[in-house]
């Protein structure tokens, strides 16, 4: 009877262990999740901050690779990007003698199927004396990989893949984290295109060598945001239209000419000038506040305005004399003086400089056609 009863205390016993055993594994699953979760937080949130940083497309995406090799200690981390033309490895820790096989994986058999579907593959070998299909020449480096092809509204742009030089290394991943780390670089190949895009459309203005409006939102902004606080001059020729009418359209582009001309060579060289659109141009005081502006602007209004352009630079000023050639004489001796109007705002780092420029531009058009004032708003 004793024996019995010690048995069955002994059952109960074990099952109480197996029951409390069951709770901390439970336990530790959650902790484990949410230490997880927190992990993928705080990732998205160097993301983002990477995102926001005065750098190039290319320097934010090598960015984001060594965050994801740092954060989910992952032994090598490739991201290719197909450029329109061929792939092209955007970010990698991967010595560049093996770039060559690392972004031609779209031609392998294995990996065509995962682009076509657009489902991760993971491949593996058995042991240390064999290699993965798609290496040529390495046959120490990587033992497993999984490889991720990357979609932008269901457009295929390139993959990533993720390699360790252990076999079977990924055999028990948390393939949904994987997912979320996957979406987390499409949506940051998805915000820096724009960038890319803008970087790329910069053009070089044929009359003033300035660059044109898009500079200021790609390197420009680099320049910019090292400040934390600049003011954002715009200015209109307002009586170009006039001078073109009036007088010629090729007197009006060299108003326009001696006019940046003059600006650039009296600015610092860490303000940004650019055209921005037509008579319209924008000097970024980069790290100077409102006030540390306006009697620079001033002078610089008050010397442009006092200028007498023609085309003729021999001529300064209208000559009395009866000319050999009539016609030609009547064009080069005409004289424009620019008019200008001047609007300034600051701008925060940080901030939409877009917002900005888009405030100073509605007010310079808005404002009556003979305003030449310098104005704070």
């Amino acid at each position: 009877m004793i024996a019995v009863i010690v048995v069955v205390i002994l059952i109960f016993v074990v099952i109480g262990l197996v029951a409390y055993n069951i709770t901390i594994h439970k336990r530790i699953q959650r902790f484990k999740n949410l230490n997880q979760k927190m992990t993928n937080l705080e990732v998205l949130q160097d993301f983002m901050n990477t995102i926001g940083e005065t750098s190039s497309v290319e320097d934010k995406i090598k960015k984001i690779n060594d965050i994801l090799i740092e954060r989910y200690e992952i032994k090598y981390s490739t991201i290719v990007v197909f450029n329109g033309a061929e792939y092209e490895i955007k970010a990698s820790n991967v010595d560049k003698k093996h770039w060559d096989s690392l972004k031609s994986l779209q031609d392998i058999d294995m990996f065509k199927d995962s682009i076509q579907t657009a489902t991760p593959k993971y491949v593996t070998v058995n042991n240390e004396k064999e290699k993965l299909p798609y290496q040529q020449m390495e046959f120490g480096r990587a033992k497993s990989a999984i490889f991720f092809p990357l979609y932008i509204d269901n457009v295929y742009i390139g993959y990533w893949i993720m390699e360790s030089g252990t076999p079977h290394d990924f055999d028990n991943v948390d393939t949904t984290i994987l997912e979320v780390i996957k979406d987390n670089i499409v949506s940051v190949l998805k915000t820096v295109v724009h960038q890319k895009t803008l970087e790329s459309i910069v053009r070089e203005d044929q009359f003033t060598g300035l660059n044109s409006e898009e500079y200021l939102y790609g390197e420009g902004k680099k320049i910019i945001d090292q400040y934390t606080i600049s003011t954002i001059c715009m200015f209109k020729i307002i009586n170009l239209p006039e001078i073109n009418k009036k007088y010629c359209r090729e007197l009006g582009n060299k108003v326009v000419t001696k006019v940046s001309e003059y600006i650039r060579s009296n600015i610092a060289k860490d303000y940004v000038f650019v055209r921005y659109m037509g008579p319209k141009f924008v000097i970024a005081f980069s790290g100077v506040e409102r006030n540390g502006v306006t009697d620079f602007v001033n002078d610089i209004k008050n010397a442009i305005e006092k200028m007498q352009i023609s085309l003729d630079d021999d001529i300064d000023e209208i000559t009395t004399e009866e000319p050999k050639d009539k016609n030609k004489i009547d064009i080069e001796t005409q004289v424009a003086s620019p008019k200008l109007n001047f609007v300034l705002s600051s701008y925060y780092k940080g901030t939409g400089l877009e917002e900005v420029l888009k405030k100073l531009e509605e007010y310079l058009d808005s404002a009556d056609s003979s305003e030449s004032d310098i104005t704070n708003i």
